[in-house]
């Protein structure tokens, strides 16, 4: 049975599965509008998953076709992935924030090869070892490419707008920007009163960006036509601090379950990322790469037990910290490949 929460007032949180990912699924949230039901997000693009999510929302007695709109937090797989296929059999819209849709148009617009030397290079420059990069430019030499996740997603048809209210019948859902786990990731804020009147200002469906005991991914912005230097830590934090001002009643996130003050959720992050960087400073007495920084940095488990993609992710965070640093003006990213940084 698909596990389906009824969290009041025309809100309601579908437990669709992620195949083979310890997060164990996408909360796609369901909200009644006068034009017809709408998610929030999709889930992951599985057999087993669409039929998680048609079961959820049948035992709510809504179809699959009946489906009026789909709004995306962010491009993620196990966000975005089924959009496509709910489309098809509803005629339903989706809608995405203009910097995600760019990204998944990129996407679909490039052949597989180019991302397999765009990411291959990127930890080169990383100072990846040549045994960890072989594989990518293998499969990308071979022309033998595995099915990867998001190569054709669906493109959204409606744009949401920071800061407006979505077209939604009835409902008064505004979206606010939160990049940093993706540059075009929302938060949507549901300017309605508290169904159990708690105290605060509406209801928040968070996506990833504010999560109860996860703290989300932040690596780089994937770009292969892009040079500029970004920085989504900093746009990250930005973020956090936006949210915490606005003080939501209670938070939908996207994983793991609803919970109530965000302001002290907000806090643990900025001071989890505050001494991650501190950390991270004073491993920068001698010039480290990105990969010589991640190898060295805490994570859920030594380095030498994480998973091959895992590690890329990591390298990525990795960087993301450093990029942060010398936007402070803490350390410096010396010339030369691989890339190093120092403290300033």
């Amino acid at each position: 049975m698909t596990q389906v929460t009824d969290h009041g007032g025309g809100v309601w949180a579908i437990e669709v599965p992620i195949p083979d990912n310890p997060l164990g699924h996408t909360l796609v949230h369901l909200l009644d509008t006068d034009r017809g039901p709408v998610l929030i997000d999709t889930g992951w693009d599985d057999p087993a998953s669409f039929d998680a999510l048609a079961a959820g929302l049948g035992s709510l007695g809504v179809q699959v076709a009946g489906l009026h709109g789909v709004v995306i937090t962010h491009h993620h797989p196990d966000h975005h992935g089924l959009s496509g296929r709910v489309r098809q059999e509803s005629g339903a819209w989706i809608a995405m924030h203009a910097a995600d849709s760019a990204v998944v148009r990129r996407t679909r617009d490039a052949e597989p090869e180019l991302w397999l030397g765009y990411l291959a290079d990127k930890l080169s420059r990383a100072g990846a070892p040549d045994a960890h990069t072989a594989p990518l430019r293998e499969a990308r030499a071979s022309g033998r490419m595995r099915t990867l996740p998001g190569l054709r997603a669906a493109l959204p048809d409606r744009e949401i707008v920071p800061g407006e209210l979505l077209d939604l019948a009835g409902r008064r859902l505004r979206a606010v920007w939160t990049p940093g786990h993706t540059p075009g990731h929302v938060c949507l804020h549901l300017e309605e009163a508290h169904p159990a009147m708690r105290p605060g200002n509406g209801r928040l469906f968070s996506g990833d960006h504010l999560l109860p005991g996860i703290t989300p991914h932040i690596g780089l912005y994937e770009d292969p036509d892009d040079a500029t230097v970004t920085d989504p830590l900093g746009d990250y934090l930005d973020s956090l601090e936006r949210i915490g001002r606005l003080a939501p009643a209670e938070v939908l996130p996207a994983h793991q379950y609803a919970f109530t003050d965000a302001a002290a959720r907000v806090r643990e992050l900025l001071t989890h990322h505050e001494d991650r960087l501190t950390g991270l400073l004073a491993l920068l007495a001698e010039p480290l790469t990105p990969w010589q920084v991640a190898e060295r940095m805490e994570w859920n488990r030594p380095w030498e037990q994480i998973p091959y993609g895992s590690r890329n992710i990591a390298v990525s965070e990795a960087e993301a910290h450093l990029r942060r640093l010398v936007k402070l003006g803490q350390a410096e990213a010396l010339t030369g490949t691989p890339t190093t940084f120092v403290a300033a």
